[in-house]
């Protein structure tokens, strides 16, 4: 009989810590997804995010870093959630997914439309320099097929810097999501149609939306009540209407 008090004393406690618990929420600048204005984190995704936090009544903090030092933050610190992050197969068994927090997208590997460049297969990119997100997934995804960091990938902090260095000639293509790199162009006053070409389209990528997850270190019951709520905002039509918002 004590034995079995105390196992229900530990499974109320834990139930108390997972309900007081404060996430800390890390992102990178990434419009329209999510991103710092007016001295916030906003975007759509991050919009995602704060309507599940408070259907289940969990605080957070958010934070917006360079993609590689929220990829590691996330990985090994306990009750960190990154957003927006990529489901990739090498990516799989290192996190525990919650779901999808942004709407459906490709990545390509993008140049300018004046270069004329012609790739009919990814092997034909290992002739230019390509410019990359450091530790994102299709930075991780190149390295995969062999491409060599400081050889043919050239990473940044900022897909913003990245498309700077495109247009100054420094890189010869950009591999990018389609809906960040519309954005990008778009507010840098161009038309994406007539700056860019799609050279080559990543399709083991997939065309899916990016998630949010949390690290091996976070409690399994914590995670699970992120996946309840993102299930009923989905169901309520938030998501629906944020992405109505934003898109």
């Amino acid at each position: 009989m004590l034995h079995l008090l105390c196992c229900l004393g530990l499974i109320c406690f834990a139930g108390i810590a997972n309900a007081t618990t404060t996430v800390l929420c890390v992102t990178e600048e990434n419009r329209p997804v999510n991103f710092w204005a007016n001295g916030k984190v906003t975007g759509f995704s991050t919009e995602v995010v704060e309507a599940v936090l408070k259907e289940i009544e969990v605080p957070a903090n958010f934070q917006i870093m360079p993609w590689a030092r929220a990829y590691a933050t996330a990985l090994h610190t306990e009750n960190v959630l990154i957003f927006s992050i990529m489901r990739t197969s090498e990516r799989e068994h290192l996190f525990k997914w919650v779901g999808v927090v942004s709407p459906p997208d490709s990545s390509y590997l993008f140049a300018l439309r004046a270069r004329k460049l012609k790739l009919d297969k990814l092997d034909d990119a290992r002739n230019y320099k390509i410019g990359t997100i450091n530790g994102d997934a299709r930075e991780q995804y190149l390295e995969s097929k062999g491409f060599v960091k400081g050889r043919h990938l050239h990473g940044n902090a900022l897909p913003t810097t990245t498309y700077e260095k495109l247009k100054l000639g420094r890189i010869d293509l950009w591999a990018m999501s389609d809906i960040i790199v519309t954005d990008i162009v778009r507010r840098d006053g161009g038309d994406p149609s007539q700056v860019l070409v799609r050279a080559l389209q990543l399709t083991e990528l997939g065309s899916g939306g990016s998630y949010m997850a949390f690290g091996p270190k976070t409690d399994d019951h914590l995670v699970e009540r992120f996946r309840k709520g993102l299930e009923v905002i989905k169901a309520k039509g938030t998501f629906a209407a944020l992405q109505k918002k934003w898109f």
